[in-house]
């Protein structure tokens, strides 16, 4: 009896996230992605960076060569403190691009913080955020900017392909991965203009309305303990809370390296089983206020997250792991089934697209992030590292001064 709750879960999210959202999407037809011509912000570009060395020259590239008008488009990187030649990287692409200047925090403090820096130091309407290790498609920021069709959308996210799709079998598994991360599981929320999370890697906001956060997203902390991880979710959250719009494209494409190592995978992982545990038990009390199906959707995933690590410890202790096991394995085989015959797959080009046998590890890895990384998540909330591709956050103000 104690699996009857946790597979209706299972059964709750599937139909919202899958049934109920294919089923808005093609109801919806055009309206599903609406878009306005002539509109032509200017557009102020933001990098936070740490820790990249040359590759953050290569992304200022791809960003300063982006099909807008150059007169209305900046590019500001903020280096957090690296502690490696980074910065001296970013003020080589200053000196040879003349929209893009660098800026530097006076210490060690953080993605979102770094970003408010350049914020406060902007004139554009337009932010654009992107990852320091994104490189984005030229016709990304007009596809963005084409969503912004009323003033109450604040937010706009663009879709974020795996740059190193084939490097190994980890690399095609997060492929397949994030495919249905962007074609199929946000769905739902795309459809009705409240996506929850929108990605760093690359999305534009109504500087107004970050500027209007500023207050809450400077002071973000749990009983005092900055935190400084899962800065899109809570990002996002604070848009929609205050009855802003928020959009996803698919014809804004950028792309990000996956790792390739499972130290850097499940660093990866524990980094957003943080974010999620601190931002969707933060906002239950705003749930009620959503939408219905994206309330339900909402507190169907917090009780997956906290709940599913004891039904994998019960099977374990139970014995009888194995029959859990076999689920994992068939549920995700019908994902790759999925993966290898949609229309969508087949319309990417064969250098992004995997074998849909590679995501059968995900039969492994997913129960073992739940089963490992929500308790370690629970217990390393006050962490201050930037766990991407390794990187430790710095421990003293100034620390890595350019020289």
């Amino acid at each position: 009896m104690i699996d009857f709750p946790i597979f209706l879960f299972i059964f709750i999210v599937f139909l919202n996230r899958y049934v109920f959202g294919l089923y808005l999407t093609l109801v919806r037809g055009k309206r599903f992605d609406e878009t306005v011509a002539g509109y032509e912000p200017t557009v102020t570009v933001v990098v936070p960076l740490y820790n990249e060395g040359k590759s953050i020259y290569d992304t200022i590239a791809s960003l300063v060569k982006l099909e807008y008008p150059a007169e209305k488009l900046q590019v500001t990187v903020v280096d957090d403190c690296s502690t490696d030649d980074s910065y001296e990287w970013a003020q080589k692409a200053a000196r040879d691009f003349h929209n893009v200047r660098v800026l530097r925090n006076p210490f060690n403090m953080g993605k979102r913080k770094g970003i408010n820096h350049a914020v406060r130091e902007s004139t554009s309407e337009i932010i654009v955020s992107v990852d320091s290790d994104v490189i984005v498609f030229p016709t990304a920021l007009r596809e963005l900017i084409a969503r912004f069709t009323s003033p109450e959308v604040a937010a706009v996210g663009g879709r974020v392909h795996v740059s190193n799709p084939n490097d190994n079998w980890l690399s095609k598994l997060q492929t397949i991965k994030y495919y249905f991360g962007q074609e199929h599981l946000k769905n739902l929320e795309r459809s009705l203009r409240s996506v929850m999370c929108l990605s760093g890697c690359l999305t534009a906001y109504r500087r107004h309305v970050l500027m209007e956060l500023e207050p809450i997203l400077e002071d973000r902390n749990i009983m005092g303990v900055p935190i400084k991880y899962g800065e899109d979710r809570f990002l996002t959250h604070q848009i929609v809370r205050r009855g802003y719009r928020t959009c996803m494209t698919m014809a804004a494409m950028c792309f990000t390296k996956a790792p390739t190592d499972l130290r850097g995978y499940f660093n990866q992982q524990l980094r957003w089983k943080r974010s999620n545990i601190v931002d969707f038990a933060m906002g239950v009390g705003h749930a009620w206020k959503l939408h219905p199906l994206l309330c339900i959707q909402y507190l169907s995933m917090l009780m997956l997250l906290l709940v599913y690590p004891f039904v994998i410890a019960t099977h374990v202790l139970r014995g009888d792991f194995f029959d859990l096991a076999v689920f994992h394995v068939q549920v995700i085989a019908a994902f790759s089934l999925v993966y290898y015959f949609a229309p969508s797959t087949r319309a990417l080009p064969p250098w992004l697209r995997v074998h849909p046998i590679a995501f059968l590890p995900m039969a492994v890895l997913m129960p073992v992030a739940y089963l490992l990384l929500t308790p370690l998540g629970l217990f390393t909330l006050d962490t201050s590292s930037w766990e991407t591709r390794g990187h430790v956050a710095g421990v003293a103000p100034g620390a890595g001064a350019p020289r």
